[in-house]
């Protein structure tokens, strides 16, 4: 059965003050509750991105309401495409983007995001992550029990592998790092605190050595000629990850993003990019 979506913009807080700001996608469904997917964007990404959008719509379309986040220290704000806040981006750590992620999970459960007419199904809610995104969803599916469900979409294992001698040179030397966004041409600076958090906190941010804490059921899914993230990387994730329902998938003949790229202006998705939907759909069917 393929629903008739509706969508809605809002924010709630951020443990700091700041605003997570939200799309929610939802069935005009006549069951008594729907279950829930957490969207997550990757590294220099935010919910808006491509063709991020219509996979949202897409898994609305089939029956789950969707929360497509923008974590508090993205970089965006009321421009929902532009990088306007790169003071807040250079300290986007991985801790709080875990915060923002049990912000949004609690948010959920009081009832904060809601339709208001269509009831969520609180004890169903998975989540799904693209690059660090999937990184972040690993993690806080490990730390929170309300997730029950995970999607990984070219997922980072380890943030502290991922990080260039380059950049730790800098961070030592500088105190901060600059990374060029090639789609904006800006410089976008990360502060120490970012290697800081991720080194010192690695037993709970760090998504290879949480994996081991899943259960639920997982499927990892990751692009075979990611020239970003290696698919060593869904290798890694998925034999160190204990659950007894797990599924790897490659797919074949495409990059980091599956096809997607920003903006995104057509109507139909890249095969690699529907694919990806296709089995996300597929997945959150059968377990969640």
């Amino acid at each position: 059965m393929t629903y008739t979506i509706s969508k809605q913009d809002g924010q709630i807080s951020s443990t700091e003050g700041l605003p997570i700001r939200y799309t929610l996608y939802y069935p005009l469904s006549n069951e008594e509750s729907v279950p829930v997917v957490i969207f997550l964007h990757g590294f220099k990404g935010f919910k808006d991105w491509g063709p991020f959008p219509d996979a949202c719509i897409e898994l609305a379309e089939n029956g789950f309401a969707v929360v497509a986040m923008n974590a508090s220290r993205c970089g965006i704000s009321d421009d929902p495409e532009t990088f306007d806040r790169l003071d807040l981006f250079a300290d986007n750590t991985l801790s709080q983007e875990l915060e923002d992620i049990r912000s949004v999970l609690e948010a959920i459960k009081s009832g904060e995001i809601s339709t208001g007419k269509y009831p969520f199904e609180t004890s169903r809610i998975g989540i799904v992550g693209h690059s660090r995104g999937g990184h972040s969803a690993i993690v806080a599916a490990a730390e929170y029990e309300d997730i029950t469900c995970l999607v990984t979409w070219s997922a980072v294992a380890d943030y502290n592998k991922h990080w260039s001698q380059a950049m730790i040179d800098d961070w030592n030397k500088e105190g901060y790092t600059e990374i060029l966004n090639t789609r904006t041409e800006q410089y976008m600076r990360l502060n120490k605190s970012v290697l800081d958090d991720s080194v010192e906190n690695a037993d709970r941010v760090i998504a290879l050595r949480r994996v081991k804490d899943l259960y639920i059921p997982v499927c990892f899914i990751h692009a075979k000629e990611d020239e970003a993230v290696p698919y060593t990387d869904v290798n890694l994730l998925y034999e160190n990850c204990p659950s007894t329902e797990k599924k790897r998938i490659l797919i074949a003949n495409t990059g980091h993003t599956f096809g997607g790229a920003h903006p995104f202006n057509d109507h139909v998705l890249p095969e690699p990019f529907q694919e990806v939907v296709d089995q996300t759909i597929n997945w959150f069917t059968a377990n969640l």
